[in-house]
């Protein structure tokens, strides 16, 4: 059993059977509840590449239309896109990252840097910051203590505890 985690599972209801929302109090619970399936993560990293019209993701994920068309809709409704008319005749719109989608990526990065360490093999898409050059390395690190997460025991409290 993993130690560096105390955990009171009762407080912790599962809600991934809720459409786009959760009323859980835990704050990774009520992001995978709309952002977890592999498809919105796959839209979000698109769009952080430039990507924003519907033709565009499809090309790149070679996802079925009913499925891109219902997870476009999930992402503009959960606020980390934004839908806006680039074409009058015909009515045409794209996707644009909105401030919350913006502030995605680090999750995805962290999502990546794992997948590097633990499901790599091959070559593998790297990233850079376009400005100095230098590849990205991701890490997590607690703002307060500037420890890297997961190197030091972690405490959950739920709503009204202490």
């Amino acid at each position: 059993m993993n130690d560096t985690i105390n955990l009171k599972v009762s407080h912790y209801q599962n809600c991934m059977n809720d459409e786009n929302s959760c009323n859980n109090p835990c704050p990774i619970a009520r992001s995978v509840s709309f952002a977890g399936d592999a498809w919105s993560l796959l839209i979000l990293r698109d769009a952080h590449a430039g990507l924003t019209r519907f033709d565009q993701f499809r090309k790149s994920l070679g996802i079925a239309p009913t499925m891109l068309t219902r997870r476009l809709a999930t992402l503009t409704e959960e606020g980390l896109l934004e839908k806006q008319r680039y074409s009058e005749h015909p009515p045409r719109e794209e996707y644009l990252l909105t401030a919350a989608g913006r502030d995605f990526l680090p999750v995805l990065f962290m999502i990546g840097a794992w997948g590097r360490q633990y499901r790599g093999g091959g070559e593998l898409v790297r990233f850079f910051d376009a400005e100095t050059g230098t590849e990205i390395k991701a890490v997590a690190v607690d703002e307060v203590t500037g420890a890297k997460i997961g190197t030091r025991p972690i405490r959950m409290v739920a709503p009204g505890e202490s």
